[in-house]
This record gives C-alpha cells, sequence and structure tokens, in this order.
C-alpha cells in the first residue's frame, strides 16, 4: 500500500504528459471516439436505418482529416507521448493518404453486394476499419521499436479479422487462415529482432543517438542478423520479396474491397515507416549501409519476380496481387532515391498508387459482381457492353503501366529522375541496377495489363454476357477516380505543392 502511496505522483505525472500531447495526436483521439460510437451505433441504431455505422465512419475519418490539418503538435517531441511519436509533416501528409485509403475503402464496401447482403451486415468491420486506421496513423509517425510493433499489430489483427469476415467460402477461409499464419511468424521474428535491437543499443528510440552509436559498435555479423529479423516484420505488411508469399493467396482468396484496402493503405504506412528508419540513421554509417544493402536487393527482386509472375497470371485479382508486389519494389527505390528533405515526390507516387490501385479492385469487383467474369478471358467482348467500366479499366491500367498523360507516367519519371541523380552524385551501383530493372519491368508490365483491353476490345466473346444490374456508385467512382488520374498526369504540380 505504500509503495502504491510513493507511485501515485509519478503516475500522475505520467498522466498529465500524455494529457499535454493530445493536442498533437487530436486524429488519433477522433478516430478513437468514432470508434466507440460506431460500436453502439452498431448494436442500437442499425435497427432503425442500415447506413448509421457507415454514415458515422465516413463522417469520423473525415474529421479526424480536418483535424489533421489543424492540430498542434507539441513545443518538441519529448512532450508527446514520451518522444514516441513525430507528428511532423510527412506524418500529416500520409495521416491524409491513410484516411483517403480508408475513406475509399468504406465506400466500397457499402456498395458492395457481398457485404450488404451477408447476414454478418458491415457494421462491425466499419469498427474495424477505425481501429486499423489508428494504427496506421500511429505507424507512419513512429520513432519508437516499441510503438511500432504495437502499431503493426493493431493493424495485422484487423486486417486479418477484414480477410476472414465473410468466410463462407473455403478459399476465404484459406486464405485468412494463411495470412494469420504468416502473419504470426513474421511478427515473432521481428519482435526477437527487436530484442536483439534493445540489447545492443540499450533504448527503442530508432532516432536517438545512443541506439545510433550502439548499432554503429555492433559486430558488422550481429547488426545484419537483427535488421533482416526486424525487416522481416516490415517486409510481410509490404509484401516485398522473400516475405510476399501470402500475398497472391490472400489476395486472390480475400472480398474484393478487402484485397483494394490491403493492396494499399498498409502498404503507404509500412513505406512511411521504412523511410522515416532510413532517413534518420546517418548516410555515412554501417547501420545505413547494411539497411540500404537490404533493400536494394529487396527491391530489385521484388520488382522482377512480381512483374514476371504477374505474366503468367489469368485471374485478374492474383494478376494485380502480383502487380502490387512489383509496385512495393518501385516504391522501395522511390525510398533509396529520395532524403528527407525532399519528400514530395515520394508522397505523390504513393497518391497516385493508392488512386490506381484502388481504382483497378472497384472495377474488377463491378465486372465480378455484374458478369462473374474473373479471369482475363472472360473479358472478351466487354468493351461494347461495359463501356464505361472498361475505358475507366483501361485508364487505370495505362497508368499503372506507367505511360503518359497519366499520374502513374508523371511518378514514374520522377522517380527514374531522382534515381539517375542519386546514381551520379553518389556513384551508387545499386541504383544503377534499380534503374535499369524498374525500365525493365515497367515494359514487362505492359504485356500483362494489356491482356484486360486487349480482349475487353479486340476479341469477341462466343456467347453474350449476362449484365446483372447491380448499383453503380463503385462505376461512377471509379471512373472519377480515372479521370483524376489524367488531370494529375496533365498538372502534377496541384497535388506535389501540398505536400
Amino acid at each position: 500500500m505504500q509503495a502504491m502511496t510513493e507511485l501515485l505522483p509519478d503516475i500522475s505525472a505520467k498522466l498529465d504528459h500524455i494529457l499535454a500531447g493530445l493536442p498533437g495526436l487530436l486524429p488519433e483521439v477522433v478516430l478513437a471516439a468514432t470508434f466507440i460510437v460506431s460500436i453502439f451505433t452498431g448494436l442500437l441504431a442499425d435497427r432503425h436505418w442500415r447506413h448509421t455505422t457507415f454514415a458515422v465512419t465516413v463522417l469520423g475519418i473525415i474529421l479526424s482529416a480536418v483535424a489533421n490539418r489543424s492540430s498542434t503538435a507539441a513545443p518538441s517531441a519529448e512532450n508527446l507521448l514520451f518522444g514516441m511519436v513525430l507528428p511532423d509533416a510527412f506524418a500529416q501528409n500520409i495521416r491524409i493518404l491513410t484516411a483517403a485509403a480508408c475513406l475509399l475503402f468504406a465506400v466500397f464496401v457499402q456498395s458492395s453486394p457481398d457485404f450488404s447482403t451477408h447476414k454478418k451486415k458491415t457494421a462491425d468491420l466499419f469498427s474495424i476499419l477505425l481501429a486499423i486506421h489508428i494504427g496506421l496513423n500511429l505507424l507512419g509517425m513512429a520513432t519508437n521499436w516499441l510503438l511500432v510493433f504495437v502499431s503493426m499489430e493493431l493493424v495485422s489483427i484487423g486486417s486479418y479479422i477484414l480477410v476472414g469476415y465473410r468466410g463462407r467460402e473455403a478459399q476465404q477461409a484459406e486464405a485468412a487462415m494463411k495470412y494469420v499464419l504468416f502473419g504470426a511468424v513474421c511478427s515473432a521474428v521481428m519482435l526477437y529482432g527487436l530484442s536483439f535491437l534493445y540489447g545492443l543499443t540499450g533504448t527503442l528510440d530508432f532516432t536517438s543517438a545512443g541506439h545510433i552509436k550502439g548499432l554503429a559498435d555492433t559486430s558488422p555479423l550481429l547488426l545484419s542478423l537483427a535488421l533482416l529479423l526486424v525487416i522481416a516484420g516490415i517486409g510481410f505488411k509490404l509484401s516485398f520479396v522473400p516475405f510476399h508469399f501470402w500475398a497472391p493467396d490472400v489476395y486472390q482468396g480475400a472480398p474484393t474491397a478487402v484485397t483494394a484496402f490491403l493492396s494499399t493503405a498498409p502498404k503507404i504506412a509500412g513505406i512511411a515507416l521504412l523511410a522515416r528508419i532510413l532517413y534518420a540513421w546517418p548516410a555515412d554509417g554501417p547501420t545505413y549501409q547494411y539497411l540500404r544493402l537490404m533493400l536494394v536487393i529487396s527491391s530489385a527482386a521484388t520488382m522482377l519476380l512480381g512483374n514476371l509472375a504477374a505474366l503468367r497470371q489469368t485471374n485478374v485479382k492474383r494478376m494485380m496481387a502480383y502487380s502490387s508486389i512489383g509496385h512495393t519494389g518501385f516504391l522501395m527505390m522511390a525510398v533509396l532515391a529520395y532524403s528527407a528533405e525532399n519528400y514530395a515526390i515520394l508522397l505523390f507516387y504513393l497518391a497516385a498508387y493508392l488512386l490506381m490501385n484502388m481504382g483497378v479492385f472497384m472495377l474488377a469487383g463491378h465486372i465480378e459482381a455484374r458478369t462473374g467474369a474473373i479471369h482475363v478471358e472472360q473479358y472478351r467482348g466487354l468493351g461494347k457492353t461495359m463501356p464505361t467500366a472498361m475505358v475507366s479499366f483501361v485508364i487505370l491500367l495505362v497508368s499503372l503501366t506507367g505511360l503518359p498523360p497519366t499520374a502513374g507516367f508523371v511518378a514514374k519519371l520522377l522517380v527514374f529522375s531522382a534515381a539517375f541523380n542519386s546514381w551520379q552524385t553518389a556513384g551508387s551501383t545499386g541504383m544503377m541496377v534499380l534503374l535499369i530493372i524498374g525500365a525493365l519491368t515497367t515494359v514487362i508490365s505492359l504485356f500483362y495489363y494489356f491482356k484486360i483491353p486487349l480482349n475487353a476490345f479486340l476479341r469477341k466473346q462466343e456467347k453474350p454476357h449476362t449484365i446483372s444490374p447491380q448499383p453503380s456508385h463503385i462505376l461512377w467512382l471509379a471512373a472519377v477516380i480515372a479521370a483524376a488520374l489524367l488531370l494529375l498526369g496533365i498538372a502534377p504540380g496541384w497535388i506535389v505543392e501540398t505536400f
């Protein structure tokens, strides 16, 4: 009892410290409040108006984005959650991108007949989405390994539930099981690696001088092992080689809306974390060099394997899963090409990638719901029967390839330019290798992306398609996204200057 009494002043001081830093975490506070409200609306209000929880979720996400722009951080990082987060300009922009991803996913789910007709409905799913959103935000601004791990687990556990939420078919149950098993193993491996880092440095703040010095004084073999174990956990969220094995099966087996979300939102937060770690360590230090070498090798392998494997796919979702893996390698090259002072282009690429991938999966889901087409060959003749959907699909695929006049072309051009400048400045052989592989895989991607327009517009279907009536909200949203990609390809400065 006496010991408890002695601890009370310390507990009170810590609570005061946390409360003082809440203005810097206003978006997360809004999301937490919305999460609680969504639980009650799901239990009480949805029986009267079934869109209540959806409306609350959308409102909460929008308010969190508004609060992000108007939030005021604490005077210094040390005064905000004991220095575990850094809500700087980079983190604020990542918050906006994750909010956009979550908002598009919420609309996608609400318009999806797979979820609207399911006995579980969607109220619980929206509550899970809000919890994942909090984890994504924290992951994008974490500077402490402990918070990184907790945020990743918050995102991972929520993602496991999303994948298995419907669970009526054996394929969906298998996808959820694979996701959980791979995720649990990678989390355990990462936690083991973090124990190494803490033991070697005595601190979990990866931006602190003590942490950087402790790693620099470590033997190269032990340092490489610790970094490799930690990268395993991050690699699972980003699905880069060799931690990509789960992605194709999970993306194919999960509901299309969930696949779209998993291929975008966690990758945005994961890339932000990777960039924050890389930019925090001195470029001339051994820790940075080892991590950079790992990322160069993995980026090259990811671009090659993702695009070459996509060539052999006939299932549209599985093909786009490998395409997403290939784009992860390109995102890693973008991280390596830029610095902490020049991250606007990286954010532009993330924004373009978000719109492209979300739009493609929206259209794939819409076409599957209306025609039952899941394979590329089943898209034959759809250019005439579903012209709006297929024209939008082609624009999105052109942007994913990186051809003008789309945002994908501008994003890839800027990354290639930055990589070339990095090679000229530093003479890095790794950047030249990534440049060559990036250009090669861009050409390779043409061969599988254009299977879809080839079948839709240039080949005839032997039997006429049976078109089922479905709501057109997703179709028009995807069409708006395609138009936005064209607009950003013509005038990219509109969004680049906002970062």
